[in-house]
């Protein structure tokens, strides 16, 4: 075998060999997504997910100002805990009884007028800005948004993102050698990937598929909790219209279009299947 041909060899077995690689990846680090069924590419252990997350959590809080409106955190809190209720209840009938576990739920309100958003971490921990809420007026408003990131955190999107991150960057690096080697391009991975950092968001923008899955649960998980989830359409309706050059950082990861507000419409009769329940 001349020089030539040794190289082509060389390049198709290296080709080959890489691809045998993503694919025992994908596979061993598959997982799926409750209610939708699909296959999603998980790359982090629950273990090492869970305590960065409390660490980033800690440190969320001890770097913001929590709200003194014992009003709206009491109604944070109420309507997480039954939102979260949902949750678990939700995994129980799907099967996913000790999944349950992994969640410690804890909602905050953060003092913060200018920031538009909210996001649940891995094991349940959630924030809401009170920028936010002139968006969602009222409990049932509320319900809608952490609704939809409870079921972002059901669906484990945030590991999906952080692991496809991962790979591209780091060439698929375990989470604890990419803490040590490179820890500020991993939090930023992290924080980004569960939508604590609005102004990264466009690093890892949340997929159209993912967005859809959230809206879908999300609004069983509302219904469930005894809200409305007609609701869902006067609230992407409010927040569609604040979109423009540098839109809110709810609507970063969660753009709100016509053809959004379109499909959730769809769904709405699926979730009032379990609204009427109540």
């Amino acid at each position: 075998m001349d020089k030539k041909n040794v190289q082509v060899w060389a390049s198709n077995y290296l080709t080959a060999l890489l691809m045998f690689m993503l694919i025992s990846l994908f596979l061993i680090g598959c997982a799926t997504v409750p209610l939708t069924d699909r296959r999603s590419l998980h790359l982090v252990s629950d273990s090492e997910l869970l305590s960065l997350s409390s660490q980033q959590y800690d440190e969320i809080l001890m770097e913001n100002r929590l709200s003194s409106n014992q009003g709206q955190v009491q109604m944070v809190r109420s309507v997480g805990r039954r939102i979260a209720s949902a949750a678990e209840a939700f995994l129980k009938e799907s099967g996913r009884q000790e999944d349950i576990k992994q969640y410690k739920w804890e909602f905050n309100l953060i003092e913060d007028d200018k920031t538009v958003n909210a996001w649940v971490l891995p094991g349940g921990r959630a924030a809401v800005y009170t920028g936010i809420l002139p968006y969602t007026q009222n409990e049932n408003g509320l319900a809608v948004v952490l609704g939809h990131e409870v079921a972002h955190a059901l669906a484990n999107h945030g590991n999906e993102r952080m692991s496809q991150a991962l790979l591209a960057q780091m060439g698929g690096t375990a989470l604890s050698i990419a803490l040590s080697t490179s820890p500020q391009l991993t939090q930023q991975i992290f924080m980004t990937a569960f939508g604590v950092v609005a102004n990264v968001a466009y690093l890892l923008p949340h997929s159209r598929l993912q967005e859809s899955e959230a809206d879908r649960i999300g609004l069983i998980l509302m219904a469930r909790a005894g809200y409305d989830p007609n609701e869902a359409i006067p609230f992407w309706q409010r927040m569609s219209k604040q979109e423009g050059s540098r839109p809110p950082e709810f609507l970063s990861t969660h753009p709100a279009t016509e053809s959004r507000i379109a499909s959730i419409r769809q769904e709405i009769p699926e979730a009032m299947r379990y609204y009427w329940k109540k």
